[in-house]
């Protein structure tokens, strides 16, 4: 049996948590297969379907991370025949992809209190290149300088001003001066 569920079954505690660690404790959740978000009409969430089974002799669980298999659409992503031939690829073979899947061990779910979030079994963090403290230094003074150019042409324009009142020049004044700082 396959269901379609929002992913907050696979962490939330109280009754889902103790109906999760049974049907985990029996073996009868085969695989978790994460979706993307805005999937389905009415609801923008991202979803999952967990798969099933009956007289499993094993009590691994099989993940797949599918969150970023869609093409982006106006009012809703799609997933095309190439996400989904990629899904069932892996579903077939079941066995650890590179940020899109993992066979976990009865025993690793049970280290993780039976908690069957995603990200917890398939790592899909990309490490971001770290730029030379040489540039991130040319990037804070060409900031610096761009601020100093622009609080001059706003200090220039400022001193073009002229209050329609003395009450209203004073007050201007004071406004140019506080700015100059």
């Amino acid at each position: 049996m396959a269901i379609v569920l929002p992913h907050g079954v696979l962490f939330r505690g109280n009754a889902e948590g103790k109906i999760r660690q049974a049907l985990l404790e029996e073996g009868a959740i085969d695989t978790v297969i994460g979706l993307p978000a805005n999937i389905f009409f009415n609801t923008s969430i991202p979803t999952t379907v967990i798969i099933l089974k009956k007289n499993r002799r094993n009590r691994d669980v099989y993940f797949i991370d599918a969150s970023q298999e869609f093409v982006k659409g106006k009012n809703q992503n799609i997933m095309n025949d190439d996400h989904i031939a990629k899904i069932l690829d892996a579903y077939h073979k079941r066995e650890d992809m590179d940020k899109f899947a993992h066979l976990a061990s009865f025993e690793e779910i049970k280290e993780n209190d039976y908690n069957l979030n995603i990200p917890r079994y398939v790592d899909t963090f990309e490490e971001e290149e770290v730029a030379p403290l040489s540039e991130i230094v040319q990037k804070i003074n060409e900031t610096n300088q761009r601020i100093d150019q622009q609080t001059a042409e706003l200090q220039k324009l400022l001193g073009q001003l002229v209050g329609t009142t003395p009450e209203a020049q004073e007050e201007l004044d004071k406004f140019v001066q506080g700015f100059k700082g």
